[in-house]
């Protein structure tokens, strides 16, 4: 394809052409040939260059968190049967589909290249290239297609060639180090409390006794009890306990500018770490209807962080529905929620009535509003002895955080 000099080339060249008719200047006519001339001789000379370059491209990590770096490494090899020719090698990092809107134009976002001459390579010669990649926001992005570029001696010519494809990167948000919620018991059976250390062979604890059933794995059987009544008699081991923690993230869209939407997405994703990390249990829950249930693997774990990773604003309301649904039965254990200074009263007071269920619940709040709002008085009524955690927008969580729930506090008791 023609570059921009060659356009520029073809400009002139008409130009001389008409200024030797008009003028009667044969020499103009000259030069006007000879840059026709050129453009001829670079096109011939870029098509009969061939480009038979195969590339892979390796990414590690393929999975990062804000403010690290991926190392991208690139092997290029010439895989035809003559050196290939000087060619520029591009690699182009840019957000897919699936990453958030970004309303901050200089955030750093749109396309950004990996550019490097590449010299000729020998048949079945290969050559190795490193660069890191900065993520600074989250998102999943696409890295490539890598193409090689040959131009002609001029620059008036280019041939592009894809020789390698488009590669994932996901960026989660950022995690701060924080103490882990406090795992005390909630309503549901593994709703989740301290434990002793010691336990019984295969992590159970001894609940009671009960008489042997059909199907009962005969090494549980208690021969002192069954010796003295004549009758097998098993033992019922009790189930562990785990802790569980909810994290319910508002994304109205009433709620949030940009910044405080990545504050609040960024103390999510640090809650749910320090939560797992503490051998807990982890759900995520949103106001757009998002519900991830509870698990501890690192599947599930990656799963929370991916999405938290292309979450954006949702539908203007949705929280009334989200909170009857953990009112229900069968959850407990620690809750956290993130919201923003823009939520009226009605709503504060309805997240502060879920202390009733969960334990030492948590509204952590973004203000991002430099003064517009106030936030309402907690100090009485459905409040009492919910965590009400101020956080500016753009700030970060870990010192309100720590300081409410770091080691030796003593943990409020549901119901209590």
């Amino acid at each position: 394809m023609p570059t921009g000099r060659c356009w520029a080339v073809l400009a002139g060249t008409v130009a001389l052409a008409a200024a030797g008719r008009i003028l009667g200047i044969f020499e103009l006519f000259v030069l006007a040939a000879g840059a026709a001339a050129l453009v001829v001789v670079g096109a011939i000379g870029v098509l009969r260059r061939r480009i038979d370059l195969d590339a892979s491209r390796t990414v590690h990590p393929a999975r990062i968190h804000v403010g690290a770096d991926s190392r991208v490494e690139l092997v290029v090899a010439n895989r035809g049967q003559r050196p290939s020719p000087v060619v520029a090698v591009r690699d182009t990092f840019a957000a897919t589909s699936m990453s958030p809107p970004d309303g901050d134009p200089g955030s750093g976002a749109g396309r950004r290249q990996a550019r490097f001459l590449l010299a000729p390579l020998g048949r079945g010669q290969q050559e190795r290239a490193v660069y890191r990649l900065p993520a600074e926001r989250r998102g999943i992005f696409g890295i490539g297609p890598l193409e090689a570029e040959v131009t002609d001696a001029f620059g008036l010519w280019a041939r592009v060639m894809t020789i390698a494809p488009v590669v994932a990167l996901t960026v989660f948000p950022e995690v701060e180090a924080l103490a882990p919620i406090a795992q005390s018991r909630g309503d549901h059976l593994t709703s989740g409390a301290p434990r002793r250390a010691t336990v019984g062979p295969g992590g159970e604890d001894l609940y009671g006794l009960r008489p042997y059933e059909v199907g009962d794995d005969l090494r549980r059987v208690h021969w002192a009890s069954t010796a003295r009544t004549g009758e097998l008699v098993v033992r019922q081991l009790e189930l562990p306990w785990q802790g569980r923690a909810t994290v319910l993230l508002d994304v109205r869209a009433r709620m949030h500018t940009s910044e405080t939407l990545e504050t609040a997405v960024s103390a999510t994703a640090s809650v749910l770490a320090a939560a797992w990390g503490g051998g807990g249990l982890v759900r995520l829950v949103t106001t757009e209807g998002t519900d991830s249930g509870f698990a501890a693997g690192h599947a599930h774990v990656e799963a929370v962080m991916e999405h938290l990773a292309v979450v954006g604003l949702g539908p203007a309301e949705g929280l009334e529905a989200v909170i009857g649904g953990l009112y229900r039965t069968g959850h407990g254990g620690g809750l956290t929620v993130i919201t923003t200074a823009a939520a009226v009263a009605v709503d504060f007071n309805r997240l502060a009535g879920l202390g009733d269920r969960f334990a030492d619940p948590a509204i952590v709040v973004i203000d991002g509003s430099t003064g517009r709002h106030r936030l309402p008085d907690t100090s009485g009524g459905p409040a009492i002895g919910v965590h009400l955690l101020r956080v500016p927008a753009g700030g970060t969580l870990a010192p309100a955080w720590n300081r409410a729930f770091g080691p030796g506090l003593v943990r409020r008791p549901v119901g209590r």
